[in-house]
């Protein structure tokens, strides 16, 4: 894949540790938290998370996958093809602390189609946001708790992560839109 690389493999292993940190001590333990990873590289995110804190903290957190597909509101407009992906959640998320996660932050739009969708499931005590990379320019007055990166982008650009866990290499690469 062609682009600027912004992050290598021990980049983004660096930021998924320092991520399970800060989550970690703001919660003040792992007590009634929940990781939940939106289709389709959030998941895997929240599994390093998760792995990350059980390695530095003994503590085994939840995770969970969900699909935001149907709640965007660009899914017939702006998706050529809407990819569906399954939506686990084997617990309940009522009263307890949700950290969703995500690769990149870019419009806001994504996590208020998750906030929705999470809400058909329950009501957490909390919801907070992890994010791999922020690349800025929201649309909606979104934010996220826990960042991994930031980086400065003009609209013309596009962040791409790449994760192994679905037969890409470990990276983060910038680059241009196609026109």
């Amino acid at each position: 894949m062609s682009g600027r690389r912004i992050m290598t493999a021990d980049e983004i292993r660096r930021a998924t540790i320092r991520l399970s940190h800060e989550i970690v001590e703001k919660q003040a333990g792992t007590d009634g938290l929940l990781l939940i990873g939106i289709q389709r590289r959030g998941v895997p995110l929240a599994r390093r998370i998760a792995a990350a804190i059980l390695e530095n903290e003994g503590a085994e957190v939840p995770v969970g996958a969900l699909d935001i597909t149907f709640y965007r509101d660009d899914v017939f407009v702006g998706l050529p093809r809407p990819e569906v992906g399954p939506t686990e959640l084997p617990f309940g998320i009522s009263g307890r602390d949700v950290v969703l996660v995500d690769d990149v932050l870019y419009t806001g739009r994504t996590i208020r189609a998750a906030l929705d969708a999470l809400m058909d499931f329950g009501r957490p005590r909390k919801v907070e946001l992890a994010v791999l990379v922020d690349r800025g320019h929201r649309e909606l007055p979104i934010g996220s708790d826990y960042t991994g990166m930031k980086v400065d982008t003009t609209r013309n650009e596009s962040v791409r992560v790449m994760l192994r866990e679905l037969g890409e290499p470990d990276r983060v690469v910038l680059r241009e839109k196609a026109s």
